[in-house]
């Protein structure tokens, strides 16, 4: 058997650790694998994917633990293995390589670079044997190898041509803006409504989502809908939301058993999910049903949060796994579970019939026709957990309360729950990483306001202690991920761009200002680290870092927001806060350079097209002064208002121009103010939502 050196057994990344035994000498991304690939004229082979990726594990299995592919990419490669979300920059670069080659993109992704790391030739899976299309692995790795040795010239034309690509990529549908905006005509009201229907053009009104299968749970434009409702009034917006969130939580992307929810639905109905949950889909969901829950009050939707988040907390908070190198005080989440647990795609999820019948007995016959529970299953031959008709309705034509229907599901859910424990669990995703902990400690502060649990505060709270504690030296130069007390990697745009985003928010429900100056100390160090000369927009890395061939700009809002788009909500918001003009100026600018694309591809910039109808709006300014600040903040956070800053104290603070000036009085005061010039104060909040309707 060949010799081989894997060097990746040091790593703390899972996903690579999982190839760190495979034969190929495989090396994390560095200079001691691009040194080698210069030093023996070699070309590199980079494979990227994550923990928690099926086809990632499947091209494992097929051909990266085969001795003899191993050999050949051994003898002719320099091997790179790179987890796509310890480095996401690397990953977007060549990504974008990939689609301009293939036209599509996906993970693993598997790319080959020039020692100087240009790509010149990648794609997705590789099968062991070509097929569907697919030259195989094997065939792919002695093409390139082949042409690296004769066709040099064209290899060297091709990476030239394809980081041309990159960076010309940089500035997609963005345009320069000169001069002063004209709000009133670039952020109009019609511009918010063609964002509307453009949406609704791509709305799937059977099923709710947007869009044909796989469906994403795409909650930046359900969070559109909602505050589009919420300003125009227009009830199809609303109910599109509604009916998204509905049929998602009422299907088989949600774990109706654990709470939480999968990655997406492999199909139109929600039915088969991809089935690995992630930490940011989970906290971007929360976000958005709270904001549903304002408006609408529907349990389900209630429910849906207190369970999913406690799912994450069960199975995802490294403050309760302390075998796992967690333990009290490191308040930190994880990134996800897998798709397969024991090599199979979804076995921890699926059920037989007969399993659920020896389990819940004399309760089965009712719960497994509530969730569309059969003999032959509903997906390959197993059932996945959904609803096929809401629960008011099922009680009604069975003859039963709707409490006792709800007490014999939760009866059985629990029992099932407990049961599918004794199971072999998917594979935890042990790494903490800073910018979805930030995401999910925006989600604990949403859920605070909504529902006044002070357990969400507090876990916030401890949340963002645990950040500043572990993913920084100096306060000010983040690292971007966290394992077993070792923080490495530079924190990249988004991790920025959310911490002061979740910053903010902790600040509405605490009313401690500390977090107000942490948000403007950090924002001022990203203006000054990853700005990009003259457009007001960020790069994706900061100006200090080597390792990348290109600084690229990260507009599109995709699974995440768009680091850019938070900033400028963050340059909005704290603009207004520490009375900054320049900062809303930016935030303008910014939303303004890509109005034209946000306006046509709403679906693809929904964060973007939310921060336009800010500004259309104008955001309103409140202030509560006086000595039950706490109550009455409490009943204002419970209120659906979302373009508007808010800020708190027992009496005023001169050091902030909202809170300053306000004279003292006996009762609690709430103002309400624009450009700093404030209307006469209220003492009752539903005063206050009177006058902001005038507005």
């Amino acid at each position: 058997m060949a010799k081989h050196t894997n060097r990746l057994a040091q790593e703390t990344s899972p996903y690579l650790l999982q190839h760190a035994h495979n034969p190929v000498d495989w090396y994390p991304w560095g200079d001691e694998a691009l040194g080698r690939a210069k030093q023996e004229d070699k070309p590199v082979l980079v494979s990227i994917g994550y923990a928690a990726c099926h086809w990632c594990h499947v091209m494992e299995k097929e051909s990266f633990e085969n001795e003899e592919t191993a050999a050949l990419m051994n003898e002719r490669f320099i091997n790179i293995k790179i987890d796509r979300e310890e480095r996401p920059d690397l990953d977007h670069i060549y990504m974008d390589a990939v689609q301009a080659m293939t036209g599509s993109g996906g993970w693993p992704l598997n790319i080959f670079l020039t020692p100087d790391g240009r790509p010149f030739y990648g794609g997705t899976y590789f099968p062991p044997k070509a097929i569907y299309n697919r030259p195989s692995w094997h065939d792919v790795l002695t093409g390139v190898a082949n042409a690296w040795t004769e066709k040099r010239d064209d290899i060297d034309a091709q990476a030239t041509n394809l980081t041309g690509h990159i960076i010309q990529s940089n500035s997609f549908g963005q345009q320069a803006v000169e001069g002063d905006i004209d709000i009133e005509t670039l952020f109009s009201s019609e511009k918010a409504d063609t964002m509307f229907n453009n949406i609704m053009g791509t709305a799937d009104k059977q099923e709710g989502g947007f869009g044909n299968a796989p469906k994403f749970p795409q909650t930046f434009t359900i969070g559109y809908l909602l505050r589009y409702y919420h300003k125009t009034g227009n009830e199809q917006a609303l109910e599109q939301a509604c009916l998204s969130l509905d049929k998602m939580i009422q299907g088989g992307l949600y774990d109706h058993l654990g709470g939480g929810f999968a990655r997406y639905s492999t199909d139109s109905e929600w039915l088969v999910p991809h089935f690995e949950k992630m930490l940011y889909d989970n906290a971007l969901l929360v976000s958005v049903l709270c904001d549903a829950w304002q408006l609408t009050q529907k349990p389900l939707y209630k429910q849906a949060v207190a369970e999913t988040l406690s799912f994450v907390e069960r199975e995802l908070f490294s403050q309760n796994s302390p075998s796992i190198g967690g333990g009290r005080g490191e308040a930190g989440f994880y990134s996800a579970l897998d798709a397969d647990s024991e090599g199979v795609e979804g076995k921890f999820y699926v059920w037989s019939k007969a399993e659920i019948e020896a389990v819940l007995q004399q309760d089965a016959a009712l719960f497994n026709t509530f969730y569309d529970v059969t003999e032959g299953g509903n997906w390959e031959h197993t059932n996945i957990l959904n609803i096929r008709k809401p629960l008011n309705q099922f009680a009604l034509d069975n003859n039963l309360s709707t409490q006792t229907l709800q007490d014999l599901l939760q009866r059985g859910k629990e029992k099932l729950l407990k049961h599918r424990e004794g199971r072999i669990r998917p594979q935890l995703d042990d790494k903490i990483l800073l910018g979805w902990n930030a995401l999910m400690n925006t989600a604990y502060s949403k859920a605070y306001s909504v529902f006044g649990d002070p357990h969400y505060a507090r876990v916030a709270q401890e949340n963002m202690e645990f950040i500043m504690n572990r993913f920084t030296q100096n306060g000010q130069e983040f690292f971007h991920t966290y394992k077993k007390e070792v923080a490495k990697y530079p924190a990249f745009l988004d991790d920025y761009a959310y911490l002061i985003q979740a910053l903010i928010y902790l600040q509405e429900i605490t009313g401690k200002t500390d977090y107000l100056y942490k948000a403007k100390s950090l924002t001022q160090w990203v203006i000054d680290q990853f700005s990009e000369e003259g457009t007001g927009y960020f790069y994706y890395t900061h100006q200090g870092q080597q390792d990348v061939i290109v600084r690229k700009k990260e507009v599109y809002d995709g699974a995440i927001p768009s680091g850019n788009a938070i900033m400028a909500f963050n340059l909005q918001y704290l603009g207004v806060v520490f009375d900054m003009s320049d900062w809303k100026e930016r935030a303008i600018k910014m939303c303004a350079g890509l109005q034209q694309a946000v306006y046509r591809y709403p679906g693809s910039f929904g964060v973007w097209a939310t921060m336009i109808l800010s500004i259309a709006g104008g955001v309103a300014e409140i202030a509560i002064i006086g000595k039950d600040v706490e109550l009455v903040r409490r009943e204002f956070l419970q209120h659906f208002i979302p373009f508007r800053v808010l800020q708190t104290a027992p009496q005023a603070n001169s050091d902030l121009p909202l809170l300053s000036s306000k004279p003292p009085h006996p009762d609690t005061q709430i103002y309400l103010c624009k450009n700093y010039q404030c209307s006469a104060p209220v003492d009752k909040v539903s005063d206050l939502i009177r006058l902001l309707k005038n507005v």
